[in-house]
């Protein structure tokens, strides 16, 4: 369990709500067709009909899929265009999209182990064949296991 630190002991003192990064972040990406679209584009799915036939949507869930993570800026539209055809978008992870792939990784792993029937398929590093797993590191390079991880306000930086 993660321990919360200095004014954020008093859990009747102050609230979360509205404030909470998971609560915003499930805020932008709550639709579970929001996290397979992220994976497709993380395999180098860019096209919208590639897009809505990969997941397993209807044309309009993936229009509005993917234009909440354009606006949440985890995608970014690029046009492109085939020779006689008109222009169109393309749909490419951003920066802060790649940044949360890790997320997604990490809910693949969890169902592996958690879920019954796992599929064959394994998260692998590519440099020497081992399985990978997605873990907390500290800013100072240390594995954080879960009774070590504590919860802290972040002070703010003095002008």
């Amino acid at each position: 369990m993660s321990v919360l630190r200095g004014r954020l002991v008093d859990r009747d003192s102050w609230s979360a709500v509205g404030q909470c990064p998971i609560e915003k972040t499930m805020g932008v990406l709550g639709a579970k067709s929001s996290m397979l679209i992220l994976r497709e584009a993380y395999y180098g799915t860019t096209r919208f009909d590639d897009f809505w036939r990969r997941i397993g949507v209807t044309k309009a869930a993936a229009a509005a899929r993917l234009a909440d993570l354009v606006e949440a800026g985890l995608l970014e539209r690029r046009p492109y265009q085939e020779p006689g055809q008109r222009s169109r978008d393309e749909y490419v992870l951003t920066e802060a999209g790649i940044d949360f792939m890790p997320v997604v990784w990490a809910m693949f792993d969890w169902g592996q182990r958690h879920l019954p029937d796992p599929v064959p398929l394994r998260l692998t590093h590519d440099g020497c064949g081992a399985d990978t797993a997605v873990a907390l590191r500290c800013t100072a390079g240390h594995d954080v296991p879960p009774e070590e991880l504590g919860i802290r306000v972040r002070e703010r930086q003095r002008r």
